[in-house]
């Protein structure tokens, strides 16, 4: 009959007749294994959803966000602050990371492009930085260097000094928010959940919030300039992104503990990281007093007599 191998006493012919049938049987006890899994009887999943935040949200348009800006920009204009500092600069591309703590600092700060920020030891009050901005031109003074650095261009560019990257225009930016231009600029909403972890229960949740896309025209070019991300909670921004024309971060900012100051709501921690020159730095407000006059000689920061002095 087909299919059919005559009986044997011989052993090695017996072994041989059963390795042929192993090799029949084989082919479908793989197709078994195959299919089986399909049917769920071997193998079992789960979803694992995340909790949404129970926080009661707001909602709003692209356009309403677009008037928060313009609002919250046009009502500062200047601001004094003394704040707790906490800085780290270097990192894979220096070679080394270098901290700096608990340095106490005081910040003038005028719109459109001004800044000066002094950085003080809080026990001997002696200065460990003092930094100045007027549009593209800023300037350094560290004095346990004996290093004065001056910079006219806006592009940044990594230091061999590791205060050398904490540059003026992160903290401007970082405090005074620059209004969105509709002549220049294209704002787009973008409405989705960010997985944070809640501070209740200390486990993964999904916040709703807002990102605006603000795109920039440069020429005949449009580029990703900026995104502003907002809590749902309370329509403030938690989070802004800084973008050069290539598309890289150049700053990303951090934004919680709102309270209020003469009238107006800032928040009174600033987490700032600057990825390309491997620099952060966080400033906890302690004072803040906003649109008080400040003059041009506030700003002023000379060479001292006997310093090193280093362009780029």
């Amino acid at each position: 009959m087909e299919g059919r191998i005559p009986a044997t006493d011989n052993g090695q012919e017996r072994a041989m007749i059963e390795g042929y049938r192993c090799l029949r049987i084989l082919p479908r006890i793989l197709l078994l294994i195959a299919v089986v899994p399909l049917g769920g009887c071997f193998s079992r999943s789960r979803p694992v959803a995340l909790r949404m935040s129970t926080a009661v949200v707001q909602t709003a348009t692209g356009k309403d966000l677009i008037e928060r800006i313009n609002a919250e920009a046009s009502e500062i204009q200047t601001l004094k602050a003394t704040v707790s500092i906490t800085a780290s600069v270097g990192g894979s591309k220096l070679g080394r990371i270098t901290e700096y703590q608990d340095i106490r600092g005081y910040i003038l700060a005028r719109k459109p492009s001004a800044l000066r920020m002094i950085g003080r030891d809080p026990i001997l009050q002696n200065h460990v930085f003092d930094m100045v901005s007027i549009g593209q031109e800023s300037k350094l003074w560290i004095p346990s260097k004996n290093q004065f650095v001056a910079d006219n261009s806006d592009v940044a560019r990594p230091s061999t000094q590791p205060l050398g990257n904490v540059q003026p225009q992160m903290i401007y930016d970082a405090l005074l928010l620059q209004a969105v231009d509709l002549q220049n600029e294209l704002a787009v909403l973008e409405e989705r959940d960010q997985e944070v972890i809640d501070p209740g229960t200390h486990k993964p949740t999904l916040q709703p919030e807002y990102t605006l896309h603000i795109i920039k025209q440069d020429g005949n070019e449009w580029y990703l300039s900026r995104k502003i991300i907002f809590d749902r909670t309370d329509l403030r921004r938690h989070q802004e992104l800084f973008y050069d024309e290539h598309g890289f971060i150049v700053t990303d900012v951090r934004y919680d503990d709102y309270r209020e100051f003469n009238g107006l709501f800032f928040p009174t921690n600033i987490q700032i990281r600057r990825p390309l020159e491997e620099c952060s730095i966080k400033l906890e407000v302690m004072e803040l007093t906003i649109n008080d006059p400040i003059v041009d000689g506030q700003f002023v920061l000379e060479v001292p007599s006997g310093a090193g002095f280093a362009s780029r």
